[in-house]
């Protein structure tokens, strides 16, 4: 006979790298903005494609998502693996609960942060799987940023519906390739809409591009960040 004595969840701790970067000349405040990578992306690949937004002024913190993707080749080391932000198996409820989750911890590290420098701004940035996390960062801890860029992803609003929460003091800027088959652009737009109907100032943006991050991209977001007082 098996008796099953006990059954639960443990805690499995595991070491998420980050790096805080300053450019521009010192000052005493400047605004801190987020990057969240894609999916089997990392942090060092992704300060890599994004070094066009380094020209700005302002302190740029790169996170890595704390979930590893298996180097199947074996050809590299574990800090070279690929990253992903949450866990995805279809289910709506398990989705959101993954990204709960993963802004719980950058929440955590975001405040740490920002009790060693001094902020004017706070912006997060996130392309393909980190924009989903940025998305739905930004709309539940509204108050914790001011400026929204999502890069060939979805902002899920409809998981905010009937919520109380307003975002009139929210910037979103979304931009999305109408040749990205990955992510249709239909459904961001849409997206964006609601978000307009709830009080945010937002820039919705197509340009003939695939599910990949050009330059244009970069371009066109330092772009909106500067029109808003960034340098």
């Amino acid at each position: 006979m098996k008796n099953i004595l006990k059954s639960g969840q443990a805690v499995f701790d595991i070491e998420v790298p980050y790096k805080l970067i300053e450019t521009g000349s010192s000052s005493n405040e400047k605004p801190l903005i987020i990057y969240l990578h894609g999916f089997n992306q990392n942090m060092e690949q992704f300060e890599k494609l994004v070094a066009p937004m380094l020209d700005l002024n302002a302190y740029h913190l790169f996170v890595q998502g704390p979930y590893p993707i298996y180097d199947r080749r074996r050809k590299k080391k574990v800090e070279d693996w690929g990253r992903s932000w949450y866990l995805y198996d279809g289910e709506q409820d398990q989705f959101v609960k993954s990204l709960e989750s993963a802004s719980g911890f950058l929440e955590n590290l975001i405040q740490d942060i920002l009790r060693q420098i001094t902020a004017s701004r706070v912006a997060v940035f996130g392309y393909s799987m980190g924009g989903y996390l940025a998305g739905y960062f930004a709309l539940s801890r509204p108050k914790l940023i001011d400026e929204l860029m999502v890069v060939g992803a979805r902002i899920k609003t409809e998981v905010f519906e009937g919520d109380e929460r307003r975002y009139d003091t929210m910037n979103v800027l979304a931009l999305h390739g109408t040749r990205d088959k990955s992510v249709k652009s239909e459904p961001q737009q849409k997206s964006c809409e609601q978000l307009s109907e709830w009080g945010a100032q937002v820039t919705f943006k197509e340009m003939d591009r695939a599910h990949k991050l050009d330059n244009i991209y970069l371009k066109k977001t330092r772009e909106w960040l500067k029109s808003l007082g960034y340098n």
